[in-house]
């Protein structure tokens, strides 16, 4: 198995789609098409936690994500938060969860939360966690979009 790859970014926009576009060119995975899958880390993958993510393929192709992903527009109160939390088994299997929202402390609880519940399901020997979160103040003029996205190995063809 590969490697999965925790990048974020955040960015602004003068709409919800460009703000959200641009927070993903910030962690450079915007020419991409994201597939989100529920959370299951496979037991032989690496998590790494990186600034933003390499060349993962060619544009267009298909990437494998479970994203947070928050956006406010410019009238809304907080900022945009979002975060990703993982728990694993070393050298084993684990879980991520995410959550979103405008309260920075509420969003991470909900994560802690989560991966509590998810722990609580399994048998494994929970022993790796990590956490990352993201947060974009919105301008009085623009939307505001954070992402915290886990990258699972690099680009595969859609056609």
């Amino acid at each position: 198995m590969g490697t999965i790859r925790v990048v974020r970014g955040t960015a602004t926009g003068p709409t919800a789609t460009a703000s959200y576009d641009a927070a993903l060119a910030a962690a450079n995975v915007h020419d991409y098409n994201l597939v989100s899958v529920s959370s299951v880390i496979p037991a032989a993958a690496a998590v790494e936690v990186v600034g933003e993510a390499p060349d993962l393929g060619p544009a267009g192709e298909r990437l494998t994500v479970v994203e947070g992903r928050s956006t406010v527009a410019p009238d809304e109160n907080g900022p945009a938060v979002a975060s990703l939390g993982w728990s694993r088994e070393p050298g084993g299997p684990g879980l991520f969860y995410e959550a979103d929202g405008t309260d920075p402390g509420d969003v991470v609880a909900r994560v802690e939360a989560g991966l509590s519940a998810g722990r609580e399901l399994r048998e494994w020997a929970f022993e790796e966690d990590g956490r990352r979160t993201a947060t974009a103040e919105a301008p009085a003029d623009a939307h505001a979009t954070a992402v915290v996205v886990a990258v699972y190995g690099d680009s595969d063809p859609l056609l």
